[in-house]
């Protein structure tokens, strides 16, 4: 009996003490929103419909990262003709960059909820840094796919024109909010 609690202890130990765990953002629940004000009138939402990225957390550790990717082809502002303007050079430029992409190595912690996210984000084929603040995070059990997930709701401030994007400013504001709801599915 001592041989195969020594063995067990032995197992336990060579093991590591946490290890981060991996989820694959779920595209059906992630909607990268932006929204600016136009000519002083209104603020004019869009949302790109395709977006991907993975998630590593270590709670214990107070770790993790992430990299979500949005395909820029599929901006969707309501209209067909407006989506074709978005797409084009003065814009989002989707011919020559598919797709723009948010990586950070930093989460930022309170207690054992992530608050921020501290990273870059590539544009256009500009890279600049972005922090990314973090509300309503939560991990649990998922009640439909009964794997672990966990879900935030995510914003930022930007400037388009630090990434070349500067058609129409300052009429249409140069400040753009982004608002992305959040869900990954434990791998």
């Amino acid at each position: 009996m001592s041989k195969l609690l020594a063995i067990l202890l032995t197992g336990l130990l060579a093991a590591p003490a946490c290890a981060a765990d991996n989820y694959t953002v779920d595209p059906r629940h992630t909607w990268p929103i932006f929204e600016v004000n136009h000519l002083g009138f209104s603020t004019q939402r869009g949302r790109f419909n395709n977006s991907s990225g993975k998630v590593t957390l270590d709670t214990a550790a107070k770790k993790g990262s992430v990299e979500l990717v949005i395909e820029t082809a599929s901006v969707d502002m309501g209209f067909e003709k407006w989506d074709e303007h978005m797409k084009s050079d003065e814009f989002f430029n989707v011919a020559q960059f598919p797709t723009m992409r948010f990586a950070s190595d930093k989460l930022v912690f309170e207690g054992d909820k992530v608050v921020a996210a501290e990273g870059s984000i590539t544009l256009l084929g500009v890279t600049k840094p972005l922090t990314l603040t973090v509300s309503n995070f939560r991990c649990a059990p998922h009640p439909m796919v009964k794997k672990p997930a966990c879900g935030a709701d995510i914003t930022a401030i930007l400037k388009r024109s630090e990434f070349g994007m500067t058609k129409f400013v300052p009429a249409v504001s140069d400040e753009v909010k982004i608002t992305v709801p959040v869900e990954a599915i434990m791998d």
